[in-house]
């Protein structure tokens, strides 16, 4: 066990380094965080931040020379940098996990081989490949870089009806290697945070819907509006992926649930995860403190749901007029203001969050549809 008190090295400096931050720190642990991008919203709530590439040599080895175990809240950090890191202090999840998760064909595969469901998929390298992939899997589809890619970055939709170039589409491709998958015709989308710690210890959070505009994650709702049998299937395929790829920390599964009940695995994610955020405000323990027990082999906490929940994710649109105006959220009792600390806004950056608990879920769904939609009007 590391207990309270002890050093974690952090590596990467987003939203979600922050959160974990705040969490560690609270239970009494010192964070030292290593971001290139000085003042980085994790780097603001951390002990030391580092400014130095992921992969500099003598940001490695001061970020080491420091803590008792190392962890990440991103996948693109580059795998030798944790194999480094590995061979001075504990690496949790350990680098063959990142390995695994930063690249959709050996996560895809990794599924394959243990038997979870997936959609039908191919991995493709050539022009050729692309064109007997799509004849074999057929359309709709989609076409995915392998490595990188998030919040729909590097993907190609094929519609149906239509009759693509295999050749035209790869030269626009432009990556060496792709996956191509079958579009799956959802009733829903969900996700489960699960924590394994070094002892083997397993814990999943509740079930979270998630509903997506322009595929970055929009509104989660929990408890999902699913089938018990659903939730239970979906929370034992997130444990015994986690126990299958030897995972101390935490693990997001995205799945699809089928219109014809069906689970499909869709992807990994080893950090916390954005749909996870509500467990902050409603959940017994946050998703960021489970992952500092993981990684520290305490004992996990509770993932009870305190209160029925719906999270808002706030992009930088909502910045296009200025500061938004934040007594939208304020005057709403039962709502939790989230803010990243990032100084610019971007459209599609993720700025923020917005919780809002009640007991009624629907009137929980209510309340934060209102508030997404006054935030979004101009302000006057």
């Amino acid at each position: 066990m590391i207990p309270p008190g002890s050093t974690v090295g952090l590596m990467g400096g987003g939203q979600l380094g922050r959160m974990f931050a705040i969490a560690a720190r609270r239970m009494g642990y010192f964070v030292h965080t290593l971001e290139p991008t000085p003042l980085c919203p994790a780097g603001q709530v951390s002990d030391v931040e580092i400014n130095a590439d992921y992969d500099d040599p003598a940001g490695l080895a001061r970020l080491v020379s420091g803590v008792r175990v190392v962890t990440f809240e991103f996948e693109n950090i580059p795998h030798a940098a944790l194999s480094t890191l590995a061979e001075q202090t504990l690496v949790r999840p350990g680098p063959h996990v990142l390995l695994t998760c930063q690249n959709r064909q050996r996560e895809k595969q990794f599924l394959r081989q243990h038997g979870f469901p997936t959609a039908p998929f191919a991995v493709v390298r050539s022009a050729g490949e692309l064109g007997a992939a799509l004849k074999r899997i057929g359309l709709p589809a989609v076409l995915k870089t392998a490595d990188f890619g998030y919040d729909g970055k590097g993907q190609i939709k094929l519609a149906p009806g239509t009759d693509p170039d295999p050749d035209a589409l790869w030269k626009r491709f432009a990556s060496p290697v792709g996956v191509v998958e079958g579009w799956i015709d959802f009733a829903a989308e969900l996700s489960v945070v699960c924590a394994r710690s070094a002892s083997g210890e397993i814990a999943a959070f509740p079930v979270s819907e998630n509903i997506h505009a322009h595929h970055i994650l929009d509104v989660s709702i929990v408890p999902a509006r699913l089938g018990p049998e659903v939730q239970a299937a979906a929370r034992d395929i997130a444990r015994a992926i986690a126990e299958a790829l030897d995972v101390i920390g935490l693990l997001a599964v995205e799945m699809f649930l089928g219109r014809d009940g069906s689970l499909l695995v869709n992807e990994l994610a080893p950090r916390p995860h954005n749909s996870g955020h509500y467990t902050f405000d409603a959940c017994v323990t946050s998703q960021f403190e489970q992952q500092l027990r993981a990684v520290c082999d305490l004992p996990l906490g509770e993932t009870r749901l305190l209160s029925p929940v719906v999270m808002v994710n706030l992009l930088g649109d909502l910045w296009a007029a200025g500061e938004p105006d934040w007594r939208v959220v304020l005057d709403e009792p039962s709502a939790k203001l989230h803010l990243y600390g990032k100084s610019v806004a971007k459209p599609g950056r993720k700025m923020g969050h917005v919780c809002v608990l009640d007991p009624d879920p629907a009137q929980a769904l209510e309340k934060a549809l209102m508030i997404k939609a006054r935030l979004a009007k101009p302000r006057g």
